[in-house]
């Protein structure tokens, strides 16, 4: 039995969830979502709670169970109350701005790297070392992310590049005479 399957999903209010065969669609304050489910899952509504139940005992039917919900619950969540990822640029003379529709970021290289934001997506940087990425779509935040981080990752002898605010870097130790 799927741990995660078997839990209802709770609609708060200010968000409308629409189930037609095996589309789901849901409109809040910050937008609006939907996705197709397959065909392995029963998705059913009862009042502000969405069940889901595998459509039958094969093995893709209770793998698909426990990702529907969380899919499901991901919009939810993303309409309501949206998504943050948040990046931290080390390194000297490493900094990075907001400018217009596009992230300047000075990262070593010889020229500015210039990131275009996507629609949807909102990028802040309270400060140079400080990246702030939000939006109601939890697979684009995440790959808006990546893409940043990917220019400079951060390497293993002094820490320099663009990290998770919450990533650790294992260190390595330098070399010796």
């Amino acid at each position: 039995m799927s741990r995660i399957g078997k839990y209802p999903i709770e609609v708060p209010d200010g968000v409308d969830l629409v189930v037609s065969g095996q589309m789901v669609t849901v409109k809040g304050k910050l937008g609006e979502l939907s996705t197709t489910m397959t065909d392995d899952v029963d998705i059913k509504q009862e009042g502000n709670l969405v069940n889901i139940n595998p459509r039958g005992t094969s093995k893709r039917a209770r793998q698909m169970w426990g990702t529907a919900r969380s899919v499901i619950n991901n919009l939810v969540v993303g309409v309501s109350e949206g998504f943050t990822k948040n990046l931290e640029v080390n390194g000297v003379g490493y900094r990075a701005q907001v400018q217009g529709k596009d992230l300047v970021m000075q990262l070593g290289f010889s020229h500015e790297v210039r990131h275009p934001i996507p629609e949807g997506i909102d990028i802040k940087c309270a400060d140079q070392n400080h990246i702030s990425i939000s939006g109601f779509d939890k697979q684009q935040v995440g790959q808006t992310a990546a893409e940043i981080r990917s220019y400079r990752p951060p390497e293993p002898y002094k820490g320099k590049g663009v990290k998770y605010d919450n990533e650790y870097i294992l260190r390595k130790e330098g070399k010796k005479k």
